[in-house]
């Protein structure tokens, strides 16, 4: 099961495995406050296609597709996320919780099985 979480939300045992996806570190929260397992900031948008988005609705779908692209050739982080059993918190810091890589990697792993 994999569930989408801000890092500013306070962690739950709930969460199961904490993975941060976010390329850069989330301003203004400490690593023992995060309560993160792994960080994948590799997984995260190149700053190019980070920067092009911005957090802008409109661009949403071509963020996506775009992301799609760039996740084909992570596979190994793909994986990286996938050997993990039970519970999976995908854990990003974007204000915007509808429209954010956390939410086009949880719908990459769901298509891609």
């Amino acid at each position: 099961m994999i569930f989408l979480k801000r890092v500013y939300e306070k962690a739950s045992k709930d969460d199961g495995t904490r993975i941060l996806v976010d390329r850069l570190w989330p301003r203004g929260i400490s690593k023992e406050e995060a309560k993160i397992d792994l960080w994948l900031k590799d997984i995260g948008p190149s700053n190019e296609l980070r920067e092009w988005f911005n957090h802008e609705d409109e661009k949403w779908s071509d963020f996506r597709k775009k992301y799609f692209k760039e996740l084909e050739t992570k596979k190994d982080l793909i994986e990286e996320i996938k050997k993990h059993k039970g519970t999976v918190t995908l854990v990003f810091g974007a204000k915007n919780v509808e429209h954010n890589n956390a939410v086009a990697i949880k719908e990459y792993l769901e298509i891609d099985g």
